[in-house]
């Protein structure tokens, strides 16, 4: 089983990136963040025609979320149950090929004096009592997506610079933490324990900076024991990045021998 996740950052712009890459990696499972457009117009023919069944959720200019499969999807559900705005453009869930899959957008912040940071913290501890509702770290499952939280030091480009951060702050990385305490495997650094400068996202502002590799690891594939002891290989298709009209962001890809 091949999983990647991709923040898109406007599905609509990236169909050609798309159609070469899933022509050319066929992964079963694709994750899909950003896509930033109402359900009416969501390119849900584009990936029919490839193959793929596709379940999504967005709204206009901003967040939306997608699960791509080539095995029909089961218990789909969009947003957090647990108290407060579900926001369903930033969390599905499906079960594809009997493991069940969470693909999430993490709101990203703005400034760690916002309400919107106060809200990420918020939307993060929702996710960990989500998990606690539904699912239990003893079975197989997938949580995918933009976390927009680097977890680790060497997850981004200058640790000491970008300390406080939204995408980087101690307590967004604490509360991202907590998350993965209850009971997942990053399958990314299950196989590059350690190893530094290897990063999914590079900021269009910053000039050459997939050159410079001025980069953070924002994006992830968390799984559980069972399924993370299935893990085979997990890589970043840097060079997805380099195309033309690439999102900001790029492919991050696992595989289980299941």
């Amino acid at each position: 089983m091949k999983v990647a996740t991709f923040n898109a950052n406007s599905v609509r712009s990236r169909l050609p990136l798309l159609e070469a890459w899933l022509g050319r990696e066929r992964p079963d499972v694709l994750c899909l963040q950003e896509t930033k457009v109402q359900d009416p117009d969501f390119p849900e023919r584009f990936f029919r025609e490839l193959g793929y069944h596709v379940v999504f959720r967005g709204q206009k200019a901003h967040a939306g979320v997608a699960i791509a499969s080539l095995a029909e999807p089961t218990d789909v559900r969009f947003g957090l149950d647990v108290g407060g705005p579900p926001d369903e453009a930033r969390l599905v869930r499906a079960t594809v090929g009997g493991i069940p899959v969470v693909n999430v957008y993490v709101p990203q912040g703005q400034s760690p004096d916002s309400p919107h940071f106060a809200y990420k913290l918020e939307w993060l501890g929702r996710l960990r009592d989500y998990l606690d509702r539904h699912f239990s770290p003893r079975e197989p499952l997938l949580l995918c997506g933009d976390l927009n939280v680097a977890p680790e030091e060497i997850d981004v480009h200058d640790p000491k610079g970008l300390r406080d951060h939204v995408d980087f702050h101690p307590a967004a990385r604490a509360a991202l933490e907590r998350v993965r305490a209850w009971g997942f495997v990053d399958v990314f650094r299950l196989h590059h324990p350690g190893e530094p400068g290897q990063y999914t996202f590079w900021d269009y502002r910053v000039r050459g900076a997939l050159e410079r590799n001025v980069g953070w690891r924002v994006d992830h594939i968390w799984a559980t024991p069972p399924l993370a002891e299935t893990c085979v290989r997990s890589w970043i298709d840097r060079e997805a990045r380099r195309t033309e009209k690439p999102s900001d962001h790029t492919f991050l890809v696992a595989e289980f021998s299941l």
